[in-house]
């Protein structure tokens, strides 16, 4: 999961770095939803997610000290904290909670109506979509009210709330950061948010008297190495540096190509079930985020 709402040229060129960027973004990001649910298999929601996230967020941040990047100020923290908690906190946080009762495929084909909230929480600031941005958010809208009367999300109404929080804060904290809580530049800033959202998912495990498997099995473990290193190390990074030099709907299209991509490895290397409905709810999804996308106006 992340936010699309920076707008670049679009004469931006496909240099190898962008291509490398949306390989990344495509594949690796596709992929992290199934790597959750191995990872569940030794280690719990909010404990995996919080010692992901503090181990990437160390990494990062001792990295970009080393380059000489200052610390964030007190502001900045602040910041970080409110943004890690409602984006990873309650964004990754639920979404870990829901792979453990509905498919990680289905799980990501709800995620792809982020774009559509992101753009209804900017309604709060008098961001107000074209038409056929509005067009699209309302065929994505009725795309996830057919993807939660399909047989998995019925099957599991905790589930259900769990993606559907996990969206609406990761939402509200995406935009939160770009209009009101900036955070520190550059990667430190997302170092200091991983480090922050972290904290809070850790505390949560405590709460919710999570305790991983130990032992853990390997294939766990293999899983959440690959969420530090490539989910939360490479990938997001691509993220950042798609909307930095590639046209926003190319950056964005992580949003119609991930729940495929997710999708497909859910059915093909877990067995997943998805239904003939439930492939066709997922269409109507991707169909609003298209429009969105290519409706979104420059700024």
């Amino acid at each position: 999961m992340t936010t699309a709402l920076a707008t670049r040229p679009a004469s931006t060129a496909l240099s190898p770095l962008v291509i490398a960027c949306l390989a990344a973004t495509w594949l690796v990001w596709g992929s992290t939803y199934l790597a959750i649910k191995y990872a569940l298999i030794s280690f719990p929601p909010f404990f995996q997610m919080g010692t992901r996230f503090l181990v990437a967020g160390v990494l990062l941040l001792a990295w970009m000290r080393w380059r000489g990047a200052p610390w964030p100020d007190r502001l900045q923290w602040r910041n970080a904290l409110v943004c890690g908690t409602l984006m990873l906190g309650g964004g990754m946080g639920g979404t870990a909670v829901a792979e453990t009762s509905v498919g990680s495929g289905l799980v990501v084909a709800f995620i792809a109506v982020l774009p559509l909230m992101i753009a209804l929480v900017n309604l709060a600031y008098g961001v107000r979509p074209g038409r056929l941005e509005a067009g699209g958010i309302a065929v994505g809208l009725v795309g996830v009210l057919l993807l939660t009367q399909g047989a998995s999300f019925q099957a599991s109404t905790a589930g259900l709330v769990a993606v559907t929080l996990a969206c609406l804060t990761w939402s509200i904290g995406s935009v939160l950061s770009q209009r009101t809580l900036p955070l520190a530049p550059g990667a430190m800033g997302f170092a200091s948010e991983m480090l922050c959202g972290g904290a809070v998912l850790m505390g949560m495990s405590w709460m919710a008297g999570e305790a991983p498997v130990w032992p853990p099995e390997p294939v766990a473990v293999a899983a959440w190495l690959y969420l530090v290193v490539f989910g939360s190390l490479i990938a997001f990074n691509a993220y950042m540096v798609l909307l930095a030099q590639a046209p926003a709907g190319l950056a964005s299209s992580y949003a119609f190509v991930n729940p495929v991509i997710a999708m497909l490895l859910g059915v093909a290397v877990a067995g997943e079930a998805v239904t003939g409905y439930e492939w066709a709810a997922v269409a109507v999804v991707l169909a609003g985020v298209v429009l969105l996308l290519g409706g979104r106006r420059p700024a």
